[in-house]
This record gives structure tokens, C-alpha cells and sequence, in this order.
């Protein structure tokens, strides 16, 4: 399905979203933008609001204020049109238990009114693409946990969509189905699809976002490219082994004592065998090589990394990730604009 695209360029445009659920703001004036073609991983620590956005962009719930354009459409104003070219699956499987797999996904396809025939054929592919072909004629309540997320994985992509979220999609799962997962919605992204991915695995975040947004008490708090988010908290540190273990503490006092420019805070490792100093240049970097060097100081082994990705989210967020799954406020019971997925 082709996007309309913004005058942007992004199939995702949201501007100013705000969801209160009683005196809970689950979303406080959300900005951001997902650009055609990309993975924008979502981040955020439990009941940041990061499903709350995922609903409203599904036009499962309806916003307080703000705006959300999604494919070309309007989320307020054109919701049948834009539930056509989009896919979504939700944290928890959501698949007709009583049908087959086989029967869940051609339900799904004649529902977004694909030909009988062209129903069938994709059915089959993703059956197949999610290694669920020798069950594809059981009915769903015997599968097991892992086989339903794929079910209704393969139900979200069946209809090739413009658009699709994935709202902790591999929860659950086994590395090797992950892993499918993974290769499926990189396939998806190379024919052109858009993703907007929520997810705690700071691997699955590294391994598909080509950029990431931060979320935390329904407000954006970082975005920007893996790198990027990783130069922002803590820039490079240089790691260096000395040749000779017994002059590991005689190193780091050489590079403290030597006041060079914006070098602070070196330390020992100990149990790695190296000293760890903060940089931020290269000719930082030149600079402790080359005192090194002049002090007779040999080095074994010298190289650079940047923080993890899970060392970002703690210093931009203050809380560690959780592979639990998130618990945001829900709607009131009788609410007519919430819908479980």
C-alpha cells in the first residue's frame, strides 16, 4: 500500500497528543514524527504512556487534544481509511481461538477485502513465513503461547500494510522466533513499510530502530539516532591495557596527573585490566596515546565504545528497563472509546 506522505515526508505526524485517564495524564503533549520507510523504536520505562500512543494512533482511543496524521489520514476524521493501511499488534495476542490459524488469517484478509483467492495465498505465505504451517488447520486455543503471538503477528502484516505497529511484539518469544520476527519486519521496512516499534529489549530497539524517541510520564524526553542518544549521555571512553599489568595503576595516574585538555575522571578497572577514560575528541584520544608513549608506558590493547543502549535509557530516564510487560491507567470499564485489542 502506498503512504501519503506529509510535506515532511512522514508517514507518522503527531503534534501537541494528550490522553488523561481521570487525573493521569498518559500522554502530556507528544510531538514526534516517523519518516517513510523507517523503524522508530519507542522507549520508555512501565506506564510512560507508550501503548496509550499506539492506541490513539490505531484510533482505538481518542485523544483529549493534539493531532495525528498517520499514512495521510487524519486519525479523527478519516479512521475508516486509515484502519485499511495500517497493522497492529497489541501486547497481548488477540486471535479467534474457536478458528484455525489458517481461518484467523483469511478472515483477516476477506475483512480488509482481499479476493477470496488472494486471502487464501497470503494466509498460507505467513503461515509459513511464522512456522506455523503443520498447525494451520488446529483451531488456536491449542496452541501454545508463542504460537498465538506469531498468529497474530502474521494478522497484522496480512494485508501488506502502509503502516504497521508493534506494541512489544516479541514478548514471550523464544531468540529463535525473535529472531523471524526481526527478519520479517526488516523485510517489510525494505519494501517500503513504516514501523512504529515499542519495545524494553534494548537489543530488538539497536537491531531494527533507525531512530529512537524516549517517553517517559507521556512526555518525549529524547530522540534522536542510536549513536546520537549514546554521544548525548556519555560520549566515548577509551579503554586502554598496559602491557605490563603491573603498571595499570601507574597509567591512570600518568593521564590524571598530566592536566591534559577536557580529560576528567579516568579510572581502573581492575577486573578488565585497563584504564577507562572519558573522551570526547580524537585528539583526545591522540593526545593520552601520545603521553603514554612518552612516559614509556607500552600499550597492549587500546580501543574506544560508547554507552550501552541500556546505560541510555537509565541516565535519560533514571529507571532500569524492564522485559516485564508495561502497565499503563486504563479506561474506565464502560468507556466507549477504549477497544482491547
Amino acid at each position: 500500500m502506498t503512504t501519503r506522505l506529509s510535506e515532511k515526508g512522514a508517514a507518522v505526524e503527531v503534534r501537541g497528543l494528550v490522553k488523561h485517564y481521570g487525573q493521569t495524564k498518559a500522554l502530556d503533549g507528544v510531538d514526534l514524527d516517523v519518516r517513510q520507510g523507517t523503524v522508530l523504536g519507542v522507549l520508555g520505562p512501565n506506564g510512560a504512556g507508550k501503548t496509550t500512543l499506539v492506541r490513539v494512533l490505531s484510533t482505538l482511543v481518542k485523544p483529549d487534544a493534539g493531532t495525528a496524521r498517520v499514512a495521510g489520514y487524519d486519525v479523527l476524521r478519516q479512521p475508516r481509511q486509515l484502519r485499511r493501511v495500517i497493522g497492529l499488534t497489541g501486547q497481548y495476542a488477540s486471535v479467534d481461538e474457536k478458528l484455525s490459524g489458517r481461518e484467523n488469517l483469511y478472515m483477516i484478509g476477506r475483512l480488509l477485502d482481499l479476493p477470496s483467492r488472494q486471502a487464501k495465498a497470503r494466509a498460507d505465505e505467513l503461515l509459513e513465513r511464522f512456522s506455523l504451517t503443520e498447525a494451520a488447520k488446529r483451531p488456536a486455543m491449542q496452541y501454545s503461547g508463542g504460537m498465538r503471538r506469531r498468529l497474530d503477528l502474521a494478522a497484522s502484516m496480512i494485508g501488506e500494510p502502509a503502516v504497521l505497529y508493534l506494541d512489544e511484539p516479541t514478548t514471550g518469544l523464544d531468540p529463535r522466533t525473535r529472531n523471524e520476527v526481526w527478519e520479517e519486519v526488516q523485510r517489510m521496512v525494505g519494501e517500503g513499510a513504516t514501523v512504529l516499534l515499542t519495545t524494553q529489549y534494548m537489543e530488538e530497539a539497536e537491531q531494527l530502530a533507525s531512530e529512537l524517541t524516549v517517553i517517559d510520564r507521556g512526555r518525549v524526553v529524547a530522540n534522536g539516532k542510536v549513536a546520537e542518544l549514546k554521544a548525548k549521555v556519555g560520549g566515548r571512553t577509551l579503554q586502554i591495557v598496559p602491557s605490563d599489568p603491573g603498571r595499570l595503576t601507574a597509567m591512570a595516574a600518568a593521564i590524571s596527573e598530566a592536566g591534559l585538555d577536557g580529560i576528567d575522571g579516568v579510572a581502573v578497572d581492575h577486573a578488565a585490566g585497563a584504564v577507562n577514560v572519558p573522551i570526547v575528541t580524537d585528539g583526545q584520544l591522540t593526545a593520552v596515546v601520545g603521553l603514554l608513549a612518552a612516559r614509556g608506558l607500552a600499550i597492549a590493547h587500546i580501543g574506544t565504545h560508547l554507552p550501552s543502549l541500556d546505560e541510555v535509557f537509565l541516565a535519560i530516564t533514571g529507571k532500569k528497563t524492564d522485559s516485564g510487560t508495561p502497565v499503563e491507567p486504563a479506561a474506565p470499564a464502560n468507556s466507549k472509546e477504549e477497544v482491547t485489542v
